[in-house]
Order: structure tokens, then sequence, then C-alpha cells
């Protein structure tokens, strides 16, 4: 299933993003690439949403939420990312 196709959740858990002030990426990065599709996207979309005006009140977002935000998308660029083409 494409990622346009997945279903659309609501954002309401937020206890998968880490409010620590320090992130360790590989750990984060080990920690995305166990997530299902599904809970990935819902990571991201949660990350989003927390670096957007109104998750922050409205202040620059938190340099531990851009982290986690760039690492789903590099995730998911990963996963969803179509092959190169093939050369005939």
């Amino acid at each position: 299933m494409a990622l346009a196709q997945m279903p659309i959740e609501p954002v309401n858990d937020l206890s998968p993003l880490s409010g620590d002030t320090t992130v360790n990426r590989e750990e984060l990065r080990a920690r995305l690439r166990k997530m299902t599709d599904n809970e990935l996207r819902r990571f991201g979309r949660a990350a989003q949403n927390m670096c957007l005006p109104d998750g922050n009140w409205d202040k620059p977002p938190r340099e531990e939420f851009v982290i986690q935000l760039e690492e789903a998308r590099a995730e998911s660029k990963r996963r969803f990312e179509q092959s190169p083409r093939r050369r005939d």
C-alpha cells in the first residue's frame, strides 16, 4: 500500500515522541526501524505537529522535535522511496 493510500489517523497520543533535551540519533533510528509503517506514519505526524507554531505555543520548534521529524522523514524515505529505474 502506498503511503498516500494509507488511512489517516488523528494524532492524539504523543507518547512516542521524546521530550528529552538530548536525542541519541542511533537509538532513535533503531526504534524507528522497528516500527510498523502505520506506527512510523503516526510518529512522523506527531513530530510534524510539534514542529508547527501551534505545537509549541508560537515559539520556534524545540531541537529534539526537529531531530525526531528529520529521522522519521529519513526512515520513511528509506522505506517508501521507489526503486531506481531499470536499465534495459
